[in-house]
């Protein structure tokens, strides 16, 4: 019986005991430094990052794991500052405001988490929707759906017939008058309500559309959209509660009242003049630039009914421009980090965007580093995720090649962990 007892307490210890993932590693990213390192072995325990070690360790522990990627590159998981989970691009993407309810958007949006995760993508910030994003966030941190690590700005802040104005588009009788509980200002006071609304409503960053939009069914994609008093209040109430802001614009003095204010992000930044770059390195506002959204809509726009007649003319006005915008910024030294605006086309395609970011010229190294640790800061999540490094959560991906010589290996990612869970 003695034996029997003692046997049972090892058998316990034995399948209790915490089992770390060894991952063999041909070849490494070291964001931080911009390396690419050779034959390195990752540690990982629990959701955490043990050790880095030389060469290709083995454990003498049975019940540990390895991993091998001996013929692949290995680097952080992704972080894209642009989606919107909620929804997806399509012909009869304009209609579905009538016809989907929550619950259809909620299981949409479990789909969309799941393919952006299964491309590489561990963590990303949703920038507007209609508080589902806040549900699908809760969700995936309980462990319920699987999906990327989110941090969400709830429903966007429009100003009446601003790009973000839920009832844009619809007719009289059912345009109403939405205020700030909708993410409608149209004052200061507003702007102040609106704020703490969202965070009344588990919001982690605000955003404003401090221009008009390509898609909303508004006549202008440029003009200025709040007053510089009204944008001062948002941030200024943002700050109070702990939160940054996000600002989409695409014309050039609705981005300059933004970074005015003390936003964070530009998104887009479409016409961004010499005299705005400028100011984005002054103020240390980094420029979240796009380039997927821009190319798709500008395809898509080519294509009869795609969207409404009202959005056609800014699609291939817009869309064309921001690579060609984005490449005179990064040679000026504006900041950026990594984002697509997914949503706007098909989630699971983020990766592209790193493609794009090259051409406009663009070391892969540098917009990897976006991608990572810059966005981690972005986050205030630069203890914690977009490096590899003991004490790091074990968010790791890894392609076929080496993205620095094959960039178009990111669009096939064969590899992905979130905090030591291997997912794909």
């Amino acid at each position: 019986m003695k034996k029997l007892f003692l046997f049972t307490i090892l058998l316990t210890v034995l399948i209790t005991q915490a089992q770390d993932t060894y991952i063999h590693c041909g070849k490494l990213i070291d964001t931080k430094n911009g390396k690419v390192l050779t034959n390195k072995t990752i540690i990982v325990s629990g959701k955490t990052i043990k050790s880095i070690e030389e060469g290709f360790v083995n454990s003498t522990n049975v019940t540990d794991k390895i991993i091998d990627l001996k013929n692949k590159t290995v680097m952080p998981g992704w972080i894209d500052m642009h989606v919107h989970l909620e929804e997806e691009s399509s012909p009869t993407h304009y209609i579905e405001e009538f016809t989907l309810n929550d619950a259809d958007i909620a299981f949409n949006a479990e789909v969309f988490a799941k393919h952006t995760l299964m491309a590489g993508f561990t963590t990303v910030r949703d920038l507007g929707g209609s508080g589902v994003n806040v549900s699908l966030r809760n969700a995936i941190n309980a462990g319920k759906v699987i999906g990327p690590r989110i941090f969400t700005a709830e429903k966007a802040l429009a100003s009446t017939g601003g790009h973000a104005d839920p009832t844009n588009g619809y007719r009289k009788d059912l345009m109403g008058n939405p205020g700030p509980k909708d993410g409608v200002v149209n004052s200061i006071e507003d702007a102040k309500q609106a704020v703490r609304q969202r965070y009344k409503n588990g919001a982690d960053w605000i955003k404003i559309t401090a221009t008009g939009g390509v898609l909303s069914v508004a006549k202008s994609g440029t003009n200025p959209q709040f007053t510089q008093e009204e944008m001062d209040a948002i941030v200024a109430t943002a700050k109070d509660y702990g939160m940054k802001v996000a600002a989409h614009a695409h014309g050039d003095e609705g981005m300059q009242r933004a970074i005015k204010a003390g936003v964070k992000t530009i998104e887009h930044g479409t016409e961004m003049s010499d005299t705005t770059m400028d100011m984005m390195i002054k103020y240390n506002c980094f420029l979240i630039p796009t380039l997927s959204a821009g190319k798709f809509v500008a395809e898509k726009a080519k294509i009869a009914n795609y969207y409404p007649a009202i959005v056609v003319p800014k699609a291939l006005s817009i869309g064309p421009r921001l690579q060609a915008m984005f490449a005179s910024a990064y040679k000026k030294g504006v900041p950026f980090g990594f984002g697509t605006d997914a949503g706007v086309f098909p989630h699971g395609e983020n990766a592209k965007e790193f493609i794009y970011m090259t051409e406009a010229g663009v070391p892969f190294i540098r917009a990897l580093q976006a991608a990572t640790f810059t966005n981690a800061m972005l986050l205030d999540m630069d203890k914690q995720i977009g490096i590899i490094a003991p004490g790091f959560l074990a968010d790791i991906v890894a392609t076929n090649d080496d993205p620095s010589q094959v960039v178009s290996t990111v669009t096939n990612v064969v590899f992905v962990m979130k905090e030591g869970v291997v997912y794909k």
